[in-house]
């Protein structure tokens, strides 16, 4: 089994950070590169002509890496509601038609569709949360409903972010070819801890940023685009995304056409020196460890806190429809008053959302971690 990677982060002994699902601290590697990076943009006149399109490619290829992709078909983008604004303008949902998203999802996959669906005619279709937690059934039972509307796409997230409820990717996909619709993925929760594979799942979009599961700083996220929809129009239009418009050309304006591949879709200023190689590294991290390596790790740390706190008499998810990675707590009446106060003033960090504790270790926690957690909540859920 792979090991605590605790010595490779800046993380002091006394504390227990398990909120990866919000926020991932960075490595000890990446925060070098960052300072060596605001040095670089001090001096600017040190820096190639080379330099920013390496960058570009050293973080696309690594994004690529992460989900057996082309990186032909990966874009550079700066967040997960971007890629789903870029996906959204090149794609038509038919009038009449409906687009399947999640109850309480996140608001990146959610949104785009629920501001476009009045004028364009179509239906957004909310899953409800299942009450025994699986959502992929909840997700096939509304896709093959045969008293609805025809489905033209859902945009879900592979992983709830809030109950850490997974879905099989690979049955909705199949589900959703059968209707002809289409399947954009937010794999935020997911991509570096549960193996993703673009050439075998067929999606027609994927998009990932990198400060949660991927080690990496805010702001920088990428774009699976399927080659069937590398014809669309940019979100944006910038010189990166056309054929020939370069300030070395004695003429600018040269060849207008877009570039044939999925760079055409890379957001404006994607010349980041700072935080684009940051992001790299803690991506090439991720796929070096592998992510069944980094989930069976996982697994059994939030596998030893579920049975810790069963042992106490709370109450846990089952694992058959939960992320190896993150485990949700449902307060019957609520959490107790001020109980993740309590638990930050022990050292002890989770997070709360929509009424639930989520509990999110990564490769840096470890049994030592898992154990104070548990005797943490215990102690203070009794007094």
């Amino acid at each position: 089994m792979l090991a605590s990677q605790r010595a490779l982060f800046d993380i002091p002994r006394d504390v227990c950070y398990l909120n990866a699902a919000s926020y991932s601290p960075l490595p000890l590697r990446t925060l070098e590169a960052g300072r060596a990076a605001v040095g670089r943009k001090g001096r600017p006149w040190t820096v190639s002509a080379s330099f920013p399109g390496e960058q570009h490619e050293r973080a696309r290829l690594a994004a690529a890496r992460l989900i057996n992709a082309d990186p032909a078909d990966v874009a550079l983008i700066p967040a997960v509601s971007y890629g789903v604004a870029t996906a959204a303008k090149g794609m038509t949902i038919e009038r009449g038609a409906r687009v399947i998203v999640l109850e309480d999802d996140h608001s990146s996959p959610v949104l785009e569709w629920q501001a476009r669906a009045d004028a364009q005619g179509f239906s957004v279709e909310t899953v409800r949360s299942p009450d025994d937690g699986d959502w992929t059934a909840a997700v096939l039972a509304a896709i093959e409903r045969t008293d609805a509307p025809p489905v033209a796409l859902a945009s879900i997230s592979s992983v709830h972010w809030s109950d850490g409820g997974s879905i099989d990717l690979e049955k909705v996909g199949a589900s959703l070819r059968k209707q002809g619709a289409k399947f954009l993925v937010d794999a935020t929760q997911s991509a570096g801890v549960l193996a993703l594979d673009v050439k075998r799942l067929d999606p027609d979009f994927v998009i990932f940023p990198t400060y949660k599961w991927l080690i990496g700083p805010y702001g920088r996220a990428f774009l699976y685009v399927a080659k069937r929809h590398q014809n669309g129009i940019p979100l944006e239009q910038t010189s990166g995304g056309r054929r020939n418009v370069r300030a070395e050309n004695k003429v600018y304006f040269i060849d207008l056409d877009y570039v044939g591949d999925a760079r055409r879709f890379d957001m404006g200023e994607r010349d980041h020196f700072i935080s684009l190689e940051m992001a790299a590294i803690g991506i090439e991290m991720m796929v070096e460890w592998g992510a069944d390596a980094v989930a069976d790790r996982l697994r059994m740390l939030t596998d030893r806190i579920a049975e810790g706190l069963r042992s106490n008499g709370i109450a846990v998810p089952q694992s058959g429809t939960r992320a190896p990675h993150i485990l949700s707590l449902q307060f019957g009446e609520g959490a107790p008053a001020g109980l993740f106060e309590g638990l930050a003033a022990d050292g002890v960090y989770v997070a709360s959302r929509l009424g639930r504790m989520r509990i999110s270790p990564h490769v840096y926690n470890d049994e030592e971690d898992a154990d104070r957690f548990v005797a943490a909540l215990t102690r203070r859920l009794r007094t």
